[in-house]
């Protein structure tokens, strides 16, 4: 088979742009094959994988892959490395590996968007990757290594208080909020501040917890400005 590449249990398909796993991969080699490297093809799908059902090691890097990524049960896996796809739902994947990879201990999700450092964003900083690896590991406790970093003791006890605490909640939209008022654009203030005439004060409470390196911190709003 072209591309293939096979020592031992070791099987390598590596840039192929193949789009799924073909069949007779996992016919030829899924029967003993302990490490797969799927490596800079364009999988956005694992359809097949069952047939590789004592895997150890799993190389998805540089591929299509997505947040509707589904992996079979693979109760011997050990090491999953996820780089550069297009991951972006991060608890999402997380309660999927904690369910079919239990023997999980090393695990790389760098290069997606799930994965918050400057490989992905110039916005991002230590700070959120210090965060992501938080929650990451109150999601899989039995991780020792992270990304390119072994975890440690300090990591670990943090991720037991605070882990839970880490996750970045995003808003969500109503759809029949959206279909009924399609023109409504978003304002921090009440209703009744709206009319540039009114100079009545207005009380309201808002409930905000700002996580990133930008805070301003506290502001002071004259009449003015209301």
């Amino acid at each position: 088979m072209a591309g293939l590449a096979v020592s031992g249990t070791q099987v390598s398909y590596i840039g192929q742009d193949c789009r799924q796993i073909p069949e007779h991969l996992g016919r030829d080699c899924g029967h003993f094959a302990k490490r797969l490297d799927l490596s800079f093809n364009l999988l956005r799908s694992l359809e097949g994988l069952s047939a590789f059902g004592s895997l150890e090691e799993l190389i998805l890097d540089n591929n299509l892959l997505g947040n509707d990524l589904v992996l079979p049960g693979l109760p011997r896996l050990h090491t999953l490395s996820l780089n550069k796809n297009q991951i972006t739902d991060l608890e999402c994947l997380l309660d999927h590996l904690a369910e079919v990879t239990p023997a999980l201990e090393y695990l790389s999700l760098l290069g997606n968007v799930a994965c918050p450092n400057e490989l992905v964003s110039l916005e991002k900083d230590e700070e959120d990757y210090k965060r992501y690896r938080c929650f990451v590991l109150h999601k899989l406790p039995n991780l020792k290594f992270l990304d390119a970093r072994k975890v440690t003791r300090q990591e670990r006890e943090e991720a037991l208080v605070r882990g839970a605490f880490m996750k970045v909640v995003k808003p969500k939209v109503s759809s029949d909020s959206a279909a009924s008022s399609p023109e409504c654009h978003y304002t921090p203030l009440p209703g009744a501040s709206r009319d540039l005439t009114s100079h009545r004060g207005v009380l309201g409470k808002c409930h905000y917890v700002y996580y990133g390196k930008n805070s301003e911190g506290n502001r002071f709003i004259r009449d003015d400005q209301l």
